[in-house]
C-alpha cells in the first residue's frame, strides 16, 4: 500500500533535485540541537512556511520513528484515521509505516481507525516528511489525520495512546503536531490572537490550548493534533516549551495586511 504524493508540485518542488536544494536553504546543520518529545511545525507551502519548518526541525534531534499528527481540512469518516501499513512516497523516496507502533496504537485507542483514504488528498501531513527525509532517511512514520469534529477527551485519549505506545516501543520516537496558525487577518491581529495559543502551548496547557481557541476563535487549523501532541509530550515526562520561530505569510510577500501565520516549536 503506497500513498502517493498529493502535493509535491503545489506546496513543494516535484522534482528531487530541486526539493533538495530548497530544503538545504531552509535547513540550518549548525543549529543546536536538543532532543525533544514533541515538535510544532507548520504545514504550508514552502516557500511560505518553509523557513520556520526548517528552523524547528534544525533545532532538534531527529530519531528515526516519528508520529505525526495532522488536521484533516476535509471531512473524514473517523476521529481519527491512521494509515497502518506500507508507506507514503514523496520525491525523495518511500517513507515506511512503523507498523509496530501504528498496531499498538490501534490497540488502545478507540477512537483511532484504519482509513488510509481519509489521508489521500490531505497536505498537513505530507509536507513535514521531506525534511524528516533529507535530515535522516532511515525513518519511519504513524501518520495519524484528526478530524475538527475531535473534542477535548478524545484527543486526551490520543495523546495519552501515544505516550503510551511509544513508552513500550523501547526506542526513540519523536511526535509531530501539524498546525499553522492565523489565517487572513493582518500581522498586528494575528500575532495579538495567536500569543494568547502559544502562552498555553508554552505553558504545557493542552486543555487551556483548545479552550482559548474555542473562546477566541483562533483560526488555528491543527489546534487538535497539537493539544493531543501536548499530552503525549507531558505523559512522556516534557517539562518545557520553547518557541524557535514565529512568521508570516507577509515576510515573503511584503503585504502584511492579510496573512497566514506560522510558529514552530520544541518541547523536551
Amino acid at each position: 500500500m503506497i500513498r502517493k504524493a498529493a502535493v509535491a508540485g503545489a506546496f513543494y518542488p516535484e522534482r528531487a533535485s530541486e526539493l533538495r536544494r530548497d530544503l538545504s536553504a531552509l535547513i540550518d546543520p549548525s543549529a543546536d540541537k536538543i532532543r525533544a518529545r514533541a515538535v510544532i511545525s507548520p504545514h504550508a507551502g514552502y516557500v511560505y512556511s518553509g523557513p520556520v519548518a526548517g528552523a524547528v526541525f534544525s533545532s532538534v534531534i531527529l530519531p528515526d520513528t516519528f508520529v505525526i499528527l495532522a488536521p484533516s481540512h476535509r471531512p473524514i469518516r473517523p476521529v481519527f484515521a491512521v494509515m497502518d501499513k506500507g508507506a507514503w512516497q514523496t520525491p525523495l523516496g518511500a517513507v515506511p509505516i512503523a507498523e509496530d507502533l501504528a498496531a499498538a496504537l490501534l490497540a488502545s485507542c478507540p477512537d483511532l481507525k484504519m482509513d488510509p483514504a481519509a489521508h489521500d488528498r490531505e497536505h498537513s501531513l505530507e509536507v513535514q516528511l521531506p525534511f524528516l527525509q533529507y535530515l535522516n532517511p532511515r525513518i519511519s512514520i504513524v501518520p495519524i489525520a484528526v478530524s475538527h469534529l475531535a473534542a477535548y477527551p478524545q484527543l486526551e485519549d490520543l495523546g495519552r495512546a501515544v505516550a503510551a505506545g511509544i513508552a513500550g516501543l523501547g526506542r526513540d520516537v519523536l511526535v509531530v503536531a501539524s498546525t499553522d496558525m492565523s489565517h487572513y487577518l493582518s500581522r498586528e491581529e494575528a500575532e495579538a490572537r495567536d500569543a494568547l495559543a502559544l502562552g498555553r502551548i508554552l505553558a504545557l496547557d493542552p486543555r487551556g490550548l483548545f479552550d482559548v481557541v474555542k473562546a477566541e476563535d483562533i483560526t488555528m487549523c491543527g489546534f487538535q493534533p497539537t493539544a493531543a501532541a501536548l499530552v503525549a509530550a507531558k505523559a512522556l515526562g516534557a517539562e518545557r516549551a520553547e518557541l524557535v520561530k514565529y512568521a508570516t505569510s507577509g515576510d515573503r510577500t511584503g503585504d502584511y495586511r492579510e496573512v497566514v501565520a506560522y510558529a514552530g516549536l520544541r518541547i523536551f
